[in-house]
């Protein structure tokens, strides 16, 4: 069965799992962490994706103190920034972002801005114009805040909005925002995307005379 196409007047966009292939340096991160705080570290992997870090640590440790997690994440961000080993894009999102050059979309990312940063570098991709870190939030993923102040900054209403996501957190943001949301990869698809595809090689953007974007997939 085909995929009914999308059209919408903006796009956001989530970067680890969605544009950039994280995953192996977040392994290597949090699967350490895990070890030293004596949790299994699948568990801790399957929680991490797509949340803020002392958010993780707070779902995990609930009965720590907040004031340990925010310390102990300024050291794992640290190391992830530093650690560029293995990160890739995403099959076909330097084509994506190519094809998005002059329509209206922002990078939302529970990242800093310097992870954000050096992973879109590490990866050879183009940094969005418009962008929502974690410092621009007061909530992360799962709150919708990130996708509706993305939105907001593009100029358009949540409901013209579509938002790109590969994690449950970050699809429950999206569609909390009320927005449609197309899943990418595995990961996202026991989640409830409106639209899942495998990867941004199933994706054809084409912008119409009347200044919106059509969405067609592949499949």
């Amino acid at each position: 069965m085909s995929t009914p196409p999308l059209t919408v007047r903006a796009l956001l966009l989530d970067m680890d799992g969605t544009l950039v292939n994280s995953d192996a340096v977040v392994a290597r991160v949090w699967r350490g962490w895990a070890v030293e705080q004596g949790l299994d570290p699948d568990e801790v992997l399957r929680v991490a994706h797509g949340r803020q870090g002392h958010l993780t640590m707070a779902t995990l440790l609930p009965h720590r103190p907040m004031e340990q997690n925010y310390a102990e994440n300024r050291r794992l961000l640290a190391m992830e920034t530093a650690d560029t080993e293995g990160i890739v894009p995403v099959p076909g999102a330097p084509a994506f972002l190519a094809a998005l050059q002059d329509l209206p979309h922002a990078l939302v990312t529970s990242a800093t801005s310097a992870l954000a940063e050096a992973r879109m570098t590490a990866a050879g991709l183009r940094m969005p114009a418009v962008r929502v870190t974690a410092a621009d939030v007061s909530a992360s993923k799962p709150d919708p805040e990130g996708f509706l102040k993305g939105a907001a900054e593009l100029g358009h209403p949540p409901e013209e909005c579509v938002v790109f996501e590969d994690s449950g957190a970050g699809i429950a943001a999206g569609l909390a925002a009320g927005m449609p949301v197309v899943g990418i990869g595995t990961r996202a698809r026991e989640h409830g995307p409106t639209v899942q595809i495998p990867d941004l090689e199933q994706v054809r953007v084409t912008g119409l005379p009347d200044g919106r974007v059509r969405l067609t997939f592949d499949g």
